[in-house]
């Protein structure tokens, strides 16, 4: 199960996975296409050469490591010399969690080990480069891949293999795209169905699900280095009526900074958040310090947002306008369920 130095795969393990590029509404013309939800995972590509088996993603690093499970499950197939790509995703009741997916990106082998067992990943396949037997594919348009993939999970009769769904229909994307943002999926990828695999162009285009959201500005951070207004600390009020930190936004005009950095910090000393508040940096900033000031709740922003996970934005939002005709407390989750 463990790859070593001298194996040799399919392909090279710098393969790069093809790409999408970003668009604003889902192609309808110069197709044929074929739409995919957009799993919200970490992207993968793998490969096996005999028992040996390897995983990596899109940056180039092995995951293996981290997802003992999948190595095994992968090892212990029938079918050998392959290459397949896909996104692994960890679920929690049923549904996908990436603060679970996260979690496993730990230095601690045994705490690993042990997440493995209680929330085991799996790898969503929605293509193919190489097929068992060592049979290359990536010439091949996506119509006659995408049978191979289906026939891959098909034959790989194990949980930890799912096939990804894939549609013609653009009615179905759009309702696919409607759904996203909330769970296991953040958007739709559309693919080309009579073009071959081109590894590491944007060769396919994305579509994300846009919403809007008001918030409370609860905090913020100052700029690295000067005395200015570098992030807002978004928040909004949960059931209990206490204010969650939910995220943050950092798209704030240079020529604006000042005149509201003075504003903030007059309102600097208050409450902030009474619920859940911000840590130092993690995963889900881009801050490089933990530190940040509480301010009165009284300012309402209204932000754009892509994806929710765990109550909270997934990647920084967009600011979007202020709000001074919201009171405060009306900005609950309910915007975002």
């Amino acid at each position: 199960m463990v790859t070593a130095p001298d194996v040799e795969f399919p392909l090279p393990l710098n393969t790069q996975p093809m790409e999408a590029r970003t668009a604003e509404a889902l192609p309808r013309e110069d197709g044929p296409w074929q739409y995919e939800p957009k799993w919200d995972g970490f992207r993968c590509l793998a490969f096996k050469s005999g028992k040996a088996v390897d995983l990596r993603a899109k940056s180039g690093k092995p995951l293996g490591r981290y997802f003992p499970e999948l190595m095994a499950a992968l090892s212990g197939l029938a079918a050998t010399e392959f290459v397949v790509d896909g996104e692994i995703i960890v679920e929690i009741e049923g549904r996908a969690s990436f603060d679970a997916l996260q979690m496993r990106l730990h230095p601690a082998e045994s705490r690993i080990r042990k997440l493995s067992r209680e929330t085991p990943a799996q790898l969503v396949v929605f293509d193919i480069l190489v097929a068992p037997g060592d049979r290359p594919l990536i010439q091949l348009p996506l119509h006659d891949r995408r049978a191979e993939a289906e026939d891959f999970v098909v034959q790989a009769t194990t949980k930890a293999l799912r096939l990804s769904p894939a549609t013609t229909s653009l009615a179905t994307a759009d309702k696919w795209l409607k759904g996203a943002g909330t769970g296991a999926t953040d958007g739709v990828v559309a693919k080309l169905l009579n073009a071959p695999y081109r590894p590491g162009e944007r060769a396919m285009i994305k579509v994300k699900r846009l919403r809007t959201a008001d918030c409370v500005v609860g905090g913020f951070r100052y700029l690295n280095g000067r005395r200015q207004v570098g992030s807002l600390l978004l928040g909004l009020y949960n059931g209990s009526g206490l204010l969650d930190h939910v995220g943050f936004t950092s798209t704030i005009a240079n020529g604006e900074r000042a005149v509201l950095t003075e504003k903030l910090e007059q309102l600097r000393g208050g409450s902030g958040f009474t619920g859940k508040a911000p840590g130092g940096p993690s995963r889900w900033s881009t801050e490089r310090s933990g530190e940040w000031e509480p301010v009165r709740p009284e300012l309402v922003v209204e932000v754009r947002f892509d994806h929710v996970t765990g109550d909270r934005f997934r990647h920084g939002t967009k600011l979007l306008r202020w709000r001074p005709d919201k009171a405060p407390r009306q900005c609950t989750f309910e915007q975002i369920a």
